[in-house]
Formats: structure tokens, sequence, C-alpha cells
């Protein structure tokens, strides 16, 4: 084992808190990853890491050599990087993450085409619609859709998606179309939470400066993409969703569902891509966040999709 797989595995332990995480994160046996990191601690003459029962933690002189040590491995990235403009294709592996539906209708039927130009490139795609945290996780990059709330992440900000009010003409035949923000109270609204347990604030509009919120009925909370869009076609009530999501599935054509209330659509959405805050990113990484910028940007209300 070399010194720069050495860092890796220190790395991924301090990050994760874990020796049994990293081992499994890095395909090693637990072992290993503890004689790295003692080997290292002996090298360097100081103790990286405190160990419990119950945690293991930086010390102060862990969480330098951390900053240092993940600076040398950004740069020796970047290093390895100089060339490839001469023919050097890209190669290892990048974990991301993101919604299920971003997956499904964006990004995994443009993905062949990714790979096809980088065919030593291996892609571990998540698609969840709960939060991963990514340091902790090993994800390289997330793609976010929503309201940010991870500050020690950086930020790359894509564009906002437009969303729509929308019910299925079978719930509308029942209860009738509402045309002012009035009607809804004779309504249902299908409730969506990531995390069980309560109700969405309610329906939401967009004023043009700031974001009001309507509480209203509804006998149906979820916590998923497919089942938001299933209850919504079910007839249990309104939904707010993406418009682009709408039309990649076609739910506009032939009265699936019905747009309603148009003149009261929530804000737009905002979509980002979140990595970890490194000085240097490695080549891999950066061009699959240009190519998922470049595949996402037209679907935003700032690349022209306003409808």
């Amino acid at each position: 084992m070399n010194q720069l797989d050495t860092l890796k595995i220190f790395q991924r332990v301090a990050e994760l808190a874990s020796f049994s995480g990293a081992a499994r994160q890095l395909g090693l046996p637990n072992a290993s990853v503890s004689l790295a990191v003692q080997q290292l601690e002996q090298m360097l003459g100081t103790r990286l890491l405190q160990r419990t029962t119950r945690r293991v933690q930086l010390t102060a002189d862990g969480e330098a050599f951390y900053r240092r040590s993940q600076e040398l491995l950004d740069e020796f990235e970047s290093l390895r990087g100089m060339f490839r403009a001469g023919g050097q294709p890209l190669s290892g592996k990048l974990r991301v993450d993101m919604s299920s539906a971003m997956a499904r209708e964006v990004v995994l039927p443009a993905l062949p085409g990714f790979l096809a130009q980088h065919p030593q490139l291996e892609i571990e795609l998540s698609a969840s619609d709960r939060r991963v945290d990514l340091v902790a996780e090993g994800f390289d990059c997330v793609l976010r859709t929503g309201t940010l709330d991870d500050s020690s992440l950086v930020a790359r900000p894509i564009g906002h998606l437009v969303q729509i009010n929308c019910a299925s003409a079978a719930y509308l035949k029942r209860h009738g179309t509402p045309r002012t923000l009035e009607d809804l109270a004779q309504h249902q609204l299908v409730h969506y939470r990531q995390v069980l347990g309560g109700r969405s604030p309610g329906w939401e509009w967009f004023d043009g400066r700031q974001t009001h919120t309507l509480s209203m009925a509804g006998s149906v909370t979820v916590n998923g993409t497919e089942t938001y869009y299933a209850a919504c076609q079910a007839g249990l009530g309104l939904i707010q969703l993406p418009l682009v999501g709408a039309q990649k599935r076609k739910m506009l054509d032939g009265g699936k569902l019905v747009e309603v209330l148009p003149q009261y659509r929530p804000a737009p959405m905002p979509v980002t891509i979140l990595y970890a805050s490194r000085r240097h990113v490695p080549a891999r990484l950066a061009e699959f966040m240009d190519w998922l910028h470049a595949l996402i940007f037209p679907l935003t209300q700032e690349g022209g999709l306003t409808r």
C-alpha cells in the first residue's frame, strides 16, 4: 500500500468517523484500514484520531493533517489530469445522488451518451427522495432541487424549475375546477413530506416577490415522487410539481392531468449541484458536473422552459 492509498484511507475514516464504515466504502478489511492509520500515525509521530468504544474523532493534529492531506490529494488529481487533452481518457468511479424523478426523467436517458464518450468511467447513481449526507456517505456530488441548507458544501446553481398546479380530470369532474384561492377550501391537497409524521405547509403560490402559503385539507400524505404523482392521477387531490416532470411523463397529454390556477403557481424551484468544499476538483468530477449542467439548464426557467 503506497502513501497516497494510506492518505485516502485516513481521509475516509476521518470523514465517516468510522473505521468499519471506511472499510466498507473502500472495499478493504477492517484490519487493513486500522493498520494503515496506525502506520501513518507512527510515521508522523502524532495521534491523528481519538478512538473510543462509541466514536472516532480527529485530534487537533488530525484536523490540521486532514486539511493538508486533502489539499495534497486534490493537487495530485489535478496533476494527473494535466495532459488529458492529449488523449488520456477519464477513468475511475463517481458516486452521485439525485432525486428519483430527475434520475428517471432526465439523467438516465442521456447517460449512455456521456459514458460512450468516457467508457472508462463508472457511475454509482443513488436515486432517492431523501437528502443524503454527501461527505458522510462518500458522494462526489449531489444534484439537489429545492432550498439549500448545506452551508459547508460548494453550490453550483443551474437554474430554476418552473412549477405548476395539477389535478386529474376525474378529480375535477367530481369536485369542480378551482378558479380562485377561496375555492381551495372545498378541495383536497395531496401532501408531500420527505419524512412522514406531519403535513406539508399547504398550497404555495408566488406573487413575484414572495411565497404565500394556504393551509388545505388532505386525506393522503406521501414521501416519494412516484407516489405523489400516482396519488394525483388516482384522484386523491391537487398537487404542485415541476413543469418538466409533467412534460417528460406526458402527464398533460390527453387530459391525464389538468393544470389549474395557473395564476397561482408556486415559486420556481432551484436546482443545484453540490460538492465538497475542495480547492481542486478531480477531472472526472469536473467533466461530469459540466455535462450535468449542460443537460439540465435548458429545462430551467433561465434556459427558456416557461410554457
